[in-house]
This record gives structure tokens, C-alpha cells and sequence, in this order.
């Protein structure tokens, strides 16, 4: 019997839970995702629907993080896009130039769509993705705030 290979529906799946594993693919880096595919076991049949490709985007602020927009500069990204031999159809974008990430990427999105591989994949690669780098922040922010700085104005007394 073949596997349902039918995309869960988004309504179900919920923008929220794609946005989180997008986010947590985008920043686990190509290495960290190659040891996860390895670890599945089977490598996943897939054909290209947009080949990795280098690409610039405009990144933009909002000043105060509420305010006015305003263009803060471009930066690199790289795209792929991968539809499984079942049709579901998957995306990566990464920052930077590392193509096997942004296609590792790619693929991930694509069996994370699928009914089948889904809760598994959360349980065994995103959670502990997602674990990992909130560490990482830990981390960097606790090195951060030692090095604040507090300034006061203290009164002088004149003489």
C-alpha cells in the first residue's frame, strides 16, 4: 500500500506551525540538517522546481521597532524549491550563499507537509533544532548582558 502522500491541509497544519519549522530550517544551518537526513534513514526522492539560487533581498526596520518604515540595506539569500515524487511541493530560504542548506531546506518543508513524516520529524529534528538554538541565544544574550553598562548621573557638590 503506498503512504498517503496527500500535503495536510494548511487550514489543519496552521501558518503558525510552518512558520516555526521554516524559521528553525532557515537557521540550523546545512550541517546540522544533512546529520538529520542522514539519521531518517532514506533519502527522500525529489525532483527541482526551482534549482538553489543566489539572490539579493531588501531588508527593512521600523525605527523604534514600531515606527515609520525604512530600507536598512540589502543582504544575501539563497532559494530552492523541491516537489517530492508524491507532489507535495517544498521551499527553503537561508541566508547567505549556501545552496545545500537552502535545498536541505527545502526538503525538510516538503516531508514536514506530509501527514506521514510529520510528527516525527517534529519530535526527532525540529524540537531539538529549535532547543539548540534557543540555547545558542541563552548563551549569547547572557555574554551580552554581562558586558552592559548602566549610566547614572550622580550630583557633584560644589564647594
Amino acid at each position: 500500500m503506498k503512504p498517503d502522500t496527500t500535503p495536510i491541509d494548511s487550514m489543519l497544519l496552521g501558518t503558525a506551525a510552518r512558520k516555526r519549522w521554516m524559521s528553525v530550517l532557515a537557521r540550523a544551518g546545512a550541517t546540522r540538517l544533512e546529520q538529520a537526513l542522514t539519521a531518517l534513514g532514506t533519502s527522500p526522492q525529489f525532483e527541482h522546481i526551482r534549482p538553489p539560487e543566489v539572490g539579493m533581498v531588501l531588508v527593512r526596520g521600523r525605527a523604534g521597532g514600531g515606527g515609520e518604515r525604512f530600507n536598512l540595506g540589502e543582504m544575501t539569500m539563497t532559494r530552492c524549491s523541491v516537489a517530492l515524487f508524491g507532489g507535495v511541493v517544498g521551499h527553503g530560504y537561508v541566508a547567505g550563499r549556501d545552496k545545500v542548506h537552502a535545498e536541505l531546506a527545502a526538503i525538510f518543508d516538503a516531508l514536514l507537509q506530509c501527514p506521514e513524516h510529520n510528527p516525527g520529524l517534529m519530535d526527532r529534528v525540529i524540537d531539538p533544532l529549535e532547543r539548540e538554538q534557543q540555547a545558542r541565544w541563552r548563551e549569547q544574550h547572557d555574554k551580552t548582558a554581562a558586558t552592559r553598562v548602566n549610566f547614572f548621573t550622580m550630583v557633584r557638590g560644589e564647594d
